[in-house]
């Protein structure tokens, strides 16, 4: 799966940012509010059980990959969804549910320079 358009060290950045801004009273609204700014919409509830979930697969080496993740999410969000968003999406969850899995997106970044 390629990037298409976006950088990973764009992804990083947004996850970082993400990290940053966990602290707040309610992670599963602060995850849609990012989703709605990078286009993806879609219940409050199944995108945070799709973010958790994800984040799930990753702590279980279920993904390996910042790749394999991308495009779990990408079959899971709604159909018309771009690889570009599942990217934006794999990183808004790994900042709001696991940021300990940051560095599977650093990884992403050296792979794809």
């Amino acid at each position: 799966m390629r990037l298409a358009k976006l950088s990973v060290p764009a992804l990083v950045t947004a996850a970082m940012v993400a990290v940053a801004s966990s602290a707040h009273a309610d992670p599963d609204a602060d995850l849609a509010n990012q989703l709605h700014g990078y286009g993806i919409y879609g219940p409050l509830d199944y995108n945070a059980w799709l973010g958790k979930i994800t984040c799930e697969r990753l702590h279980n080496g279920l993904d390996t990959t910042a790749d394999k993740s991308a495009h779990f999410a990408l079959i899971n969000l709604p159909r018309g969804t771009t690889t570009g968003q599942s990217y934006q999406f794999l990183a808004a969850a790994i900042g709001t549910y696991c940021p300990d899995q940051v560095p599977i997106l650093t990884a992403a970044a050296a792979r794809h320079q």
